[in-house]
C-alpha cells in the first residue's frame, strides 16, 4: 500500500451476501456527508467490503482484488490490516464470494466501536450509541430472511438508527446491491445503488427512494429472469405486496403489479384493487382495462371483467387479444 488516503468515518454499516440470488451488498448510515463514496466497495461474483473509521480506500480496491482471487474474507482482513501501520484507528467489515464474513476493529477506534458477524452477513460501528445498535440490526437483518437483499440492509440501517445509531447524529445514507449484468441494459452490475449524501433525515429519504426504486428497476429485472431462479419470483411478489400496500401514481406499474398477481393467482383482491387505481390514473388504456377485466374474471366477477374487456375493446378494435378475451370471459 504505497499511499494512504485517510478519511475519519464515524458510522454504522452492514455488509451481506443472498446466495438465492447471487447478490453482494452493503449499505451505511453516517453523521458524515457523503459517507457512502468512501465505505461500500462492491464486485459482483467477488464479494463486498465496508471500510470506515479511519477509512483506508485502498482497503476497497485492493481488497476486491484479493477477493475476486478467490480468496477468503478471513485472509483478505488479515492481509489489508498487517500490512497498514495505521490499523488500529481502522475498522473493515467483509463479505467474500462464497458468503464468508469477517470483520476487524481497531484498538484506537472510538467508543463505542465493535461488530458483528454471521453467515453470509457482517455489521460494525463506531462512535455509536452503544453495542445495541449493531445487536438490532443484526436482529432486523436476520427476521427479514427471504425479503430482497436492499430492503434486508435497509432494515438493519433502520434498526440501528432505532437504537441510537451514530452518537454524532446523522447527515448521510447509502447502499449497494451487486449482482452480475444486473445494471441499467446489463451494462454494469450494480443492481441497486442509492445515495443520501446531505440530509437531515437520511434514512427516510433512502427508503423512499428504495421503494421507488424497486418498482422501476427491480421488478422488471427480477421478472425477466424467473425462468432462471424461482426465487426471483418470490422476490418480485414481495415487492409488487408493498405496491398494493402503499399505492403509486404511476399508472404503468399498477398495471404491472396488478397483472403479475392476477396471472398468478396471486392476491387477486389486491391485483383488482391495484387495476382499479390504475384505471382512475389512465381510463383510456386499453391495456389497462384488459388487466382489470383479467383480474375481475380470475376473483369470480365475470360480468364486471366482460364489462371491463367491453370497453379495452372499444378502445383499441383492432386488436385480436381484445376479441379473444371477450370470447373467453363469455364462455
Amino acid at each position: 500500500m504505497a499511499v494512504l488516503m485517510l478519511c475519519l468515518l464515524s458510522t454504522f454499516s452492514i455488509a451481506g451476501y443472498d446466495s438465492d440470488t447471487g447478490e453482494w451488498g452493503a449499505a451505511v448510515a453516517s453523521c458524515v456527508p457523503f459517507a457512502y463514496n468512501s465505505v461500500i466497495w462492491g464486485e459482483a461474483g467477488s464479494g463486498i467490503i465496508a471500510t470506515q473509521a479511519m477509512a483506508n480506500h485502498f482497503y476497497g480496491t485492493e481488497g476486491l482484488e484479493l477477493l475476486a482471487a478467490g480468496l477468503t474474507a478471513d485472509s483478505v482482513v488479515y492481509l489489508l490490516t498487517e500490512a497498514d501501520s495505521l490499523r488500529e484507528h481502522r475498522q473493515l467489515g467483509i463479505v467474500d464470494m462464497y458468503g464468508g464474513s469477517a470483520g476487524y476493529t481497531g484498538s484506537e477506534c472510538m467508543d463505542w466501536a465493535g461488530s458483528i458477524q454471521g453467515p453470509e452477513y457482517t455489521i460494525q460501528g463506531n462512535i455509536l450509541a452503544g453495542p445495541q445498535v449493531v445487536e438490532e440490526m443484526e436482529r432486523a437483518f436476520l427476521s427479514t430472511e427471504g425479503y430482497p437483499l436492499a430492503e434486508r440492509l435497509y432494515a438493519a440501517l433502520s434498526a440501528g438508527e432505532a437504537a441510537g445509531g451514530d452518537a454524532r447524529g446523522r447527515q448521510s445514507a447509502g447502499l449497494l446491491v451487486v449482482r452480475k449484468e444486473s445494471g441499467h441494459s446489463g451494462a454494469t452490475d450494480r443492481f441497486v445503488e442509492l445515495v443520501v449524501n446531505d440530509n437531515p433525515d437520511p434514512l427516510s429519504v433512502l427508503g423512499d427512494h428504495l421503494y421507488t426504486w424497486e418498482l422501476y428497476n427491480c421488478i422488471p429485472a427480477y421478472e425477466a429472469e424467473i425462468d432462471l431462479n424461482p426465487v426471483y419470483e418470490q422476490r418480485m411478489l414481495h415487492i409488487i405486496e408493498q405496491l398494493a400496500e402503499r399505492g403509486s401514481d404511476n399508472p404503468q406499474l399498477l398495471n404491472l403489479g396488478a397483472w403479475e398477481l392476477a396471472s398468478r393467482n396471486y392476491m387477486l383482491e389486491e391485483a383488482v384493487m391495484m387495476a382499479r387505481m390504475a384505471v382512475e390514473l389512465a381510463p383510456d388504456d386499453a391495456n389497462i382495462r384488459d388487466t382489470l377485466a383479467e383480474a375481475l374474471f380470475r376473483r369470480g366477477d365475470t360480468d364486471e371483467a366482460i364489462e371491463q374487456a367491453s370497453i379495452a375493446h372499444e378502445l383499441d378494435p383492432d386488436n385480436r387479444y381484445f376479441i379473444e378475451q371477450l370470447e373467453r370471459f363469455a364462455e
